[in-house]
């Protein structure tokens, strides 16, 4: 199956070079371009592309509002983040309000097509211990963003609150099948479980909502330094 995807940045160099990059691999096709948040949200809702590549930093609807519209509007198109820092407060927000991961611009042209592959899979584009160090610094409330409201756990069994609180440390489901004797099938069904009942897409919804619930403390919340 085709995975289509639409490019969304305010410079179109930026686009071009995505584009030539992901249009020479098979089974990939850009299917449309956006030059801000508005036109992606809607390009997006018109053309219904597996994967959205939203820069953040943009004139007029910036890139976390757009993905924040995007996601709201319960199409399945999945949003991956362009952004020039890794540990962006940016990039935190726009992985709250529904986006599946983040690249770097500087990525090489393998690991933007892996990028896309990964989150156009289903998963979440984000090394477990990136996880960990994005989360970490951000999971106190920034300053001018609302207080969220904790999602409830009392669905979740004492295995998947189990899982839950491993998985927030920034673990792979290899490493947490490891750890609790179970295979990585097993792993992924429960996975599955706590994505359904928590009402999240993927591992990184699920993370940040173990932090909102509490479920997580980060070891930083009483303060803002740096990691």
């Amino acid at each position: 199956m085709t995975i289509r995807v639409l490019l969304c940045d305010d410079q179109a160099l930026i686009r071009d070079g995505f584009r030539m990059i992901l249009n020479a691999q098979a089974g990939i096709d850009v299917v449309g371009e956006a030059g801000d948040g508005a036109e992606a949200v809607e390009l997006t809702k018109r053309l219904l592309p597996s994967v959205v590549l939203m820069d953040v930093r943009m004139p007029g609807m910036n890139g976390i509002e757009a993905t924040r519209r995007i996601v709201q509007s319960g199409v399945e198109s999945r949003v991956l983040i362009l952004t020039t820092f890794d540990l962006d407060e940016y990039v935190y927000e726009a992985l709250r309000v529904g986006a599946s991961g983040f690249l770097l611009k500087d990525v090489t042209a393998a690991q933007l097509v892996e990028g896309v592959r990964v989150v156009a899979a289903g998963e979440a584009m984000l090394a477990p211990t990136v996880t960990r160090r994005l989360l970490e610094r951000f999971a106190a409330v920034l300053p001018g963003s609302e207080e969220p409201t904790p999602p409830p756990l009392e669905s979740l069994t004492g295995r998947e609150r189990e899982i839950l609180t491993l998985l927030a440390s920034g673990l792979s489901n290899a490493e947490l099948g490891a750890g609790l004797y179970l295979s990585e099938p097993t792993i992924k069904t429960h996975l599955s479980s706590i994505f359904r009942k928590l009402g999240v897409r993927d591992r990184v919804q699920a993370v940040i909502a173990a932090y909102d619930a509490g479920l997580v403390e980060p070891a930083i919340r009483a303060g803002r330094q740096s990691l």
